[in-house]
């Protein structure tokens, strides 16, 4: 299989560093193909702006959606974009690598985020109308492909449960989880978290490397997070509101889960 690493770290000597390498042998050890967008290290341009679009005269009114419909389907899109996005396109599963900086991934992902997902790669897809409205959450152009997060974190994994001050960790990553990958498709695993990172030493390194290593071996056979599929008959459509009879009295992040 095809596996691509969006990774997001300045130091390559990190926990952040050592773990993608291991990702990268773990996976390749066991017969897949790898590829690592390593974006410190590709100097990535964060900022989506109208020199994303070859055909950007200046002076004219930049609209961001409308830009990017356009080089999309007229193969003017900046050739970093375009590289990524056939990344994408060859991978049967994507991992986003990144370590947890005030309570979000770096901004240099969250850029990669904004200028490679297209419109028309991964929104403004399929029909809009009072029957569906578009082909997204469940649906898009990369159904059917798997995703993952490894992520780290400074504090106790208690900062991170349902009643620690951080907020539970699944609702913090929830707009990553359920927007970024579920929204233009992926099947979305369970991540992998590793907390209290400046407390790892030699021994705790090799569980949390051997964990890794078990989901890795099993990211084909991890049952993915079951989120409602927009489409699915959970929710009103065009309003996008869940109906009354499912999961009733309840109301937060929780009741897109079934």
């Amino acid at each position: 299989m095809n596996v691509l690493i969006v990774y997001a770290h300045p130091e390559p000597r990190s926990l952040n560093g050592s773990l993608k390498e291991f990702s990268v042998k773990r996976l390749r050890d066991a017969g897949h193909a790898v590829q690592v967008s390593d974006l410190y290290a590709m100097n990535w341009k964060a900022a989506l702006d109208a020199g994303d679009s070859v055909a950007h005269t200046t002076g004219d009114r930049f609209d961001p959606s409308r830009a990017s419909k356009y080089a999309f389907e007229n193969g003017l899109q900046s050739a970093d974009i375009a590289a990524e996005q056939a990344k994408l396109k060859w991978a049967d599963a994507v991992i986003l690598h990144f370590p947890l900086w005030w309570f979000s991934m770096p901004a240099i992902m969250k850029g990669w985020v904004e200028r490679v997902y297209a419109y028309g790669l991964a929104y403004g897809v399929g029909e809009h109308s009072d029957a569906r409205w578009g082909d997204r959450y469940g649906e898009g152009n990369f159904a059917g492909k798997r995703a993952m997060l490894v992520v780290t974190t400074g504090g106790w994994e208690s900062h991170y449960s349902p009643r620690g001050i951080n907020g539970p960790i699944d609702d913090l990553l929830f707009p990553i989880q359920h927007g970024v990958l579920y929204y233009p498709g992926f099947d979305v695993l369970p991540p992998f978290v590793v907390h209290r990172t400046s407390r790892i030493d030699e021994q705790k390194y090799a569980e949390v490397r051997n964990a890794l290593g078990e989901r890795l071996d099993n990211l084909w056979n991890t049952a993915p997070i079951p989120f409602r599929a927009q489409n699915g008959g959970d929710y009103r459509i065009p309003e996008l509101t869940l109906k009354d009879d499912i999961a009733p009295g309840r109301e937060g992040f929780g009741v897109h889960v079934k």
